[in-house]
């Protein structure tokens, strides 16, 4: 059962999202998202309110609505599309990341990882651009969207840097009502045709977008499906060092030692010249990709638990070691831990908000107090040891310890000349007890008290 006083329980309950809020300076970076709105509430108040439902694990239906203003109004900033959400998600990381300075090792340099999730809408019939999305782990389609993630690691730390809520470029697969704008001079149109363009275009973009926000990585790491020599050649005239999978395709080839090889005929001819494949690695060679004219380093990696089978890694930085492109790359993973963590814990693709603006704001902020809070903390302790922290700081107090807390705030009362001033001060406090409990006992503790 709820209990007293709400006020100071949220004073004190809440005191890590101030903290973060105010480590971010959120209201300077709300200022930047063109938000146009005419109203006497603030972002930065809504966000504040968005994170403390979240971290009770409540969805904004069941909610208790804001003092500040009604739920329509949260519904409507959410969806509002004029909002710059992937801008506040970049500035949030950027921010964070320069708290965090003096806990990360600064002999580590950063990494950009590229990755999408699905998000699943299997309820759903007409949210606008629902799309049927294939999903890699079932091997079957479902209807959702793509939450395609740039995330930034050093080896410590990883954060999300801004996501990118995608459809499908076939018409055919998109079974959601259509888009509502596609006008390119407005925000919303501009987030709504990237829906619809292909997911590796989409992953530059977000790259470009998080450097200009004042990111700043060296290398960009991401799985085979991001993988070609164009993915390579782009990352390249950004001045970025790419290392990914390669596919093994029949359609890419690759120049060794004047020849053209697929990876996999190239690993034939690797295996058959007799060289000595190594402790942590099989096979290195340097190439030139056909398609980019762009050099490249593979690294032939053992298959774990397949002895006859193999990885293949590429990199546009042709003088580093096999053991340090496959220490890179490894460092990747970090993202599906973020996607596990995201579901399992923030319940990201369950809400319940329908919009397409608003799905996209339901993604912008809130992992990043999480990895914050794990970071500043001594012992190193799980994603999921802090949520459940935060998830407490609102404790379920028993009717008989709320009535103890009740009658303890009565006798500390300091006893004034005036006994109105006494009498106001014992109703703020039995008003604050009410308020707290549920309507069905208050009503009755109220009806009580008249009938006396």
């Amino acid at each position: 059962m709820a209990s007293i006083p709400q006020n100071k329980i949220e004073k004190s309950s809440f005191k890590i999202i101030t903290q973060f809020c105010a480590l971010a300076h959120l209201p300077a970076l709300v200022r930047l998202l063109n938000d146009h709105r005419h109203s006497n509430v603030s972002l930065t108040a809504i966000l504040i309110w968005l994170l403390k439902v979240i971290f009770q694990r409540r969805t904004l239906y069941r909610a208790e609505a804001p003092g500040m203003c009604t739920k329509r109004t949260v519904y409507n900033i959410l969806n509002d599309g004029q909002i710059n959400w992937q801008r506040l998600s970049c500035l949030l990381a950027q921010r964070v990341i320069t708290g965090l300075a003096q806990w990360l090792d600064a002999r580590k340099s950063g990494a950009l990882i590229i990755d999408d999730t699905l998000i699943s809408r299997l309820n759903a019939k007409q949210t606008e651009l629902l799309a049927n999305t294939f999903d890699h782990d079932r091997q079957r389609y479902l209807k959702g969207y793509r939450g395609l993630t740039l995330a930034w690691r050093n080896g410590q730390l990883v954060l999300p840097v801004t996501t990118a809520v995608l459809s499908s470029q076939k018409a055919r697969n998109r079974v959601g009502t259509p888009a509502k704008t596609l006008d390119q001079r407005t925000l919303a149109g501009q987030r709504r045709a990237q829906a619809m363009r292909p997911m590796p275009a989409v992953a530059l973009e977000l790259i470009k977008q998080a450097r200009a926000n004042g990111l700043k990585a060296k290398y960009v790491l991401f799985d085979s499906w991001f993988t070609s020599p164009k993915m390579f050649a782009a990352l390249n005239d950004q001045k970025l060092i790419g290392i990914g999978m390669l596919k093994r395709t029949k359609k890419i080839y690759y120049r060794y030692r004047g020849r053209q090889y697929t990876v996999k005929t190239l690993y034939q001819y690797l295996r058959q010249s007799h060289r000595q494949p190594r402790a942590d690695y099989l096979y290195s060679c340097v190439v030139q990709a056909a398609t980019a004219k762009l050099p490249l380093r593979l690294v032939f990696v053992a298959k774990r638990h397949c002895a006859n089978d193999y990885l293949v890694l590429a990199t546009t930085k042709t003088n580093l070691t096999p053991a340090a492109i496959i220490q890179l790359y490894s460092r990747r993973w970090q993202i599906e831990n973020y996607f596990k963590a995201a579901k399992q814990y923030l319940r990201l693709d369950q809400t319940q908000i329908q919009d397409y603006d608003g799905l996209c704001a339901h993604m912008a902020v809130t992992y990043d107090l999480l990895a914050w809070q794990q970071r500043r903390q001594p012992g190193d302790p799980t994603i999921g040891d802090i949520f459940y922290q935060l998830d407490t700081l609102l404790p379920i107090i028993d009717l008989a310890t709320a009535i103890g807390q009740l009658l303890g705030e009565l006798t500390n009362l300091k006893v004034t000349k005036s006994p109105a001033k006494m009498t106001a001060q014992i109703k703020t406090l039995i008003d604050q007890f009410l308020n707290g409990l549920s309507i069905q006992t208050s009503a009755l503790i109220t009806l009580s008290m008249s009938n006396s």
